[in-house]
């Protein structure tokens, strides 16, 4: 009777991960491969005038090392405004001389009053009303070019009547393990955000590498409607403005916009946890999205360990895993090929499970952290 019993239970947790094996290939194969099957059909070169906006607080040595770059961009008609928000850096100074050298070059600047504390979107509104033009791109001050021709690509996006075009913006690769799982993780949210919007089911970008209509902004009132909230001027914003159709995306290298990774634990921490407190407030079919590939990572991973607690034949709990990972790896290859991530995949199987860990560990730090209105 034990016996059965054992064997009943095993049957169980094998049809567990059996299942949820199958949650995580439905959206591989339905949801992802939209993605690696994407074909760009854009012209090569944008031609509309664009508004380059950058927010910038106390960004003395990123603006001296990547605002040239932006600001000798290959395109025939765009300015750059910087938001110098509050720094008591060098920054002003820096951008004075850039502004006498570059005439396309416009300065804001906000100074601090302890009484009203301003925050991102305060700078990126005033740098929004403070330009000339309606299609506006946006980064920051920590992001460098892929080339002379990213502003000319992310612009070929409005070509096709789109209000709003998400890019992609790589972190840097430097060596060690916290590196690679940032660059993970972020190749992991392009994937998401990429391929939802090819399912005409778009939810978010990311404001390194974003561009919008100043025309959609205003008429959704900006960000009033997240202006309690330290984060969202990007992800929550078009999750609230984006529909199936006004949405193009770029995959084009000469588009990425690269950023330079926090270097140690806690920096990146404290960045991912302002992030990742945003998701509660996207619309309930995104966080269903959302939440059914993490709960299906959950019960794969836990039906494994469970099974090796109690001796479930392994001969087929290493054959649902294989099975799973395999066809993963198939079409995280061509996936993770439109972003130039493939290195990546080597340690696949690792970073997987950090994935996981990561999602859950911040979800449940989230709840206990006491939130900040500023950057």
């Amino acid at each position: 009777m034990m016996q059965e019993e054992i064997s009943g239970l095993h049957w169980l947790i094998l049809l567990g991960a059996g299942v949820f094996a199958c949650v995580l290939l439905g959206y591989y194969f339905m949801l992802f491969l939209k993605l690696a099957n994407y074909k760009s059909q854009l012209p090569e070169k944008g031609g509309e005038p664009v508004s380059i906006i950058i927010a910038a607080r106390n960004e003395y040595v990123n603006l001296e090392k990547n605002l040239k770059a932006v600001l000798e961009q290959d395109y025939p008609q765009f300015e750059v405004i910087v938001v110098n928000d509050c720094s008591w850096d060098e920054s002003q100074k820096l951008l004075e001389y850039y502004q006498e050298v570059y005439a396309h070059l416009k300065v804001c600047k906000i100074i601090e009053q302890e009484k009203y504390p301003t925050g991102k979107k305060f700078a990126l509104t005033l740098g929004i009303k403070a330009a000339k033009y309606n299609h506006l791109l946006f980064t920051d001050a920590d992001c460098m070019p892929a080339s002379k021709d990213w502003l000319s690509k992310m612009a070929a996006g409005f070509n096709t009547n789109k209000q709003i075009v998400l890019g992609f913006s790589p972190y840097k690769s430097y060596p060690g393990l916290l590196n690679l799982f940032i660059r993970f993780e972020a190749a992991m949210t392009a994937v998401f955000y990429f391929s939802a919007a090819l399912a005409r089911k778009p939810f978010m970008g990311v404001g390194r590498n974003l561009a919008y209509t100043s025309s959609l902004f205003f008429g959704n009132k900006g960000f009033a409607k997240y202006q309690h909230l330290m984060s969202g001027d990007d992800d929550l914003f078009i999750n609230q403005v984006a529909t199936p159709t006004n949405v193009h995306i770029q995959l084009h290298p000469d588009s990425f916009m690269h950023t330079e990774p926090k270097m140690n634990y806690k920096a990146w921490s404290d960045q991912k946890s302002r992030h990742i407190n945003t998701g509660k407030y996207y619309k309930m079919f995104d966080k269903l999205l959302l939440g059914g590939y993490y709960v299906g990572m959950l019960f794969f991973y836990a039906s494994l360990v469970v099974g090796m607690v109690f001796q479930v034949n392994w001969q087929l709990l290493i054959g649902i895993y294989l099975f799973k990972t395999i066809l993963q790896w198939l079409v995280f290859y061509f996936v993770f090929k439109k972003l130039a991530q493939t290195k990546l995949l080597w340690l696949l199987p690792i970073l997987d499970v950090l994935y996981l860990f990561y999602m859950y560990a911040f979800g449940i730090k989230d709840i206990f952290t006491k939130k900040r209105k500023v950057w």
